[in-house]
């Protein structure tokens, strides 16, 4: 049985799923369904990494009500 991850940083997380960006890669995980991974993916965060993830949402292309859709499966 694998571990959890867990107080991991966005670079670690990168390398470790082999993307350039994280938090692209986590709303592509979101946008195509798969909210439990999004979660997973999300709570791996150190704290630090969950506040700068919600940051950056709000900097991302994405309306409005995606964004709000996304902040509210993170809790």
């Amino acid at each position: 049985m694998a571990t959890k991850r867990h107080s991991k940083t966005w670079e670690q997380q990168a390398k470790y799923y082999e993307v350039d960006n994280i938090a692209e890669y986590m709303i592509e995980t979101y946008l195509n369904g798969n909210i439990s991974t999004y979660r997973e993916l999300y709570r791996e965060f150190k704290p630090a990494g969950r506040r700068l993830f919600i940051s950056w949402l709000f900097h991302t292309e994405l309306n409005r009500t995606e964004i709000e859709k996304m902040i509210l499966a993170t809790l």
